[in-house]
């Protein structure tokens, strides 16, 4: 049993370690280019070079995870190969290629009265990333927080902590040997669920806080933190097929979103048809994801077309299912189609397969979410993919940042006003 003893010590040993973190962010924050992006070389390198480590300690994680019957979606999040650690490796090198956001002015106007008013970026502070299964986040939190100038309190979950000390000691050490502050990327070890709770309350701290993982995970955060909160929230990602729709092209959006890796939130999971073209695409397409070991669930109308799908019930229509499970649905037009993402959709990602461009812009105009591809696989919605080098996240919360979070969402912009004495009001003049 926790006792009051306890629960203060806790308090103070986590406070302690995000005030030295924060503390070490402001010498990150004062870094000038060059160096920041050494650094991020020399971390690339600390990872290359410990490569063999991260692998094992990762093994351990996921021999972990599968002995605990952990589901299939979340073992594959944990696991790291040598292909997807090159991954992350490339993504902190691009990452080092970027132009700097801190200090660029993004506006400058001349006032009537000839004051200069410029907005020039800044780095947000202290960012607490708070993540479950993906070993990746650690390297890509800790990359675009630093090149944004700001201090990271990574608490990633338990199933991969053997992974994130790998991760987070090369990226510590990197920083040390360029004579750099460690303290600035800090890993939690501390896993208790108290030890969280008082983390998302020391709003006098922590800047933002970004969580990264399931709707639990997610709905605890928002629900219990004092700090800002940039949700990365489910992805029930939709493609629509319109009339219109070439049907090869539309069935490579269909397998490449759904099967490549349908344990991720790009993935798609809700499948809508024009009535007018599914009597010819619909059951190539059943047969082309059938093969691939996709099982479907839809209306009764596509099932009279393709009478093996299973029947869809309404919770499928809402479901992030991680698997290789889609729903499907006809509609009789683009706008039942948005109607229907409206409805289910979780503001992450929309693909529309038409060759009709009024269509595609209706299409584009009439949703909010975060990323919508026209004739593009949903599965570009990644940081990496448009040209953001890596990502702290697919912000689904409609704040200063929306969709793929790279170093730039890691700023914010505030006002210069530069002068020659100008006073508002007269009576302030001199006599």
């Amino acid at each position: 049993m926790t006792t009051v003893a306890d629960s203060v010590s806790t308090a103070n040993n986590i406070r302690d370690i995000a005030l030295a973190c924060r503390d070490a962010g402001t010498a990150i924050a004062a870094l000038p280019t060059s160096a920041k992006r050494a650094a991020l070389d020399a971390m690339a390198a600390a990872l290359d070079a410990q490569a063999e480590a991260i692998l094992a300690a990762n093994a351990h994680d996921v021999a972990g995870a599968t002995a605990k019957g952990q589901t299939a979606a979340l073992v594959d999040r944990l696991r790291l190969d040598r292909a997807r650690l090159d991954a992350m490796i490339a993504g902190l090198r691009y990452v080092a290629t970027l132009p700097d956001p801190v200090g660029q002015i993004t506006r400058r106007d001349v006032r009537p009265n000839g004051l200069i008013v410029e907005r020039e970026r800044i780095p947000l502070g202290l960012v607490a990333m708070i993540y479950e299964a993906r070993p990746n986040v650690t390297a890509d939190a800790a990359a675009l927080c630093f090149y944004a100038g700001n201090a990271v309190l990574l608490r990633g979950g338990s199933e991969a902590i053997q992974s994130n000390r790998a991760i987070a000691g090369a990226l510590r050490d990197a920083l040390r040997g360029a004579g750099l502050p460690e303290a600035a990327i800090t890993l939690v070890e501390d896993l208790r669920h108290e030890t969280m709770m008082t983390l998302l309350q020391l709003n006098d701290i922590v800047d933002l806080a970004i969580p990264r993982g399931g709707p639990g995970l997610i709905r605890f955060v928002a629900e219990h933190a004092r700090v800002p909160v940039i949700k990365h929230y489910q992805g029930v990602c939709h493609l629509y097929v319109d009339a219109s729709a070439d049907i090869d092209l539309a069935l490579r959006l269909l397998i490449d979103g759904k099967t490549t890796r349908p344990a991720v939130c790009n993935a798609l999971e809700t499948l809508l048809v024009h009535a007018a073209i599914a009597p010819v695409f619909l059951p190539r397409a059943a047969a082309e994801l059938t093969q691939r070991g996709v099982q479907l669930r839809g209306c009764e109308r596509s099932r009279a077309l393709v009478p093996a799908m299973q029947k869809a019930s309404e919770d499928d229509y809402a479901a992030e299912y991680l698997d290789l499970i889609l729903a499907v649905r006809i509609v009789d037009n683009p706008d039942e189609a948005i109607a229907h993402i409206r409805r289910y959709g979780s503001d992450h990602t929309e693909v529309i397969a038409t060759r009709d461009e009024t269509i595609a812009a209706r299409f584009v105009h009439a949703l909010r979410s975060a990323v919508v591809m026209v004739n593009a696989s949903s599965r570009f919605s990644d940081g990496g993919e448009l040209g953001l080098g890596a990502e702290i996240g697919i912000s689904t919360t409609r704040l200063h940042a929306y969709g793929p979070m790279g170093a730039e969402a890691l700023t914010i912009e505030r006002f210069v006003v530069r002068g020659e004495g100008q006073v508002r009001h007269a009576s302030s003049m001199l006599s």
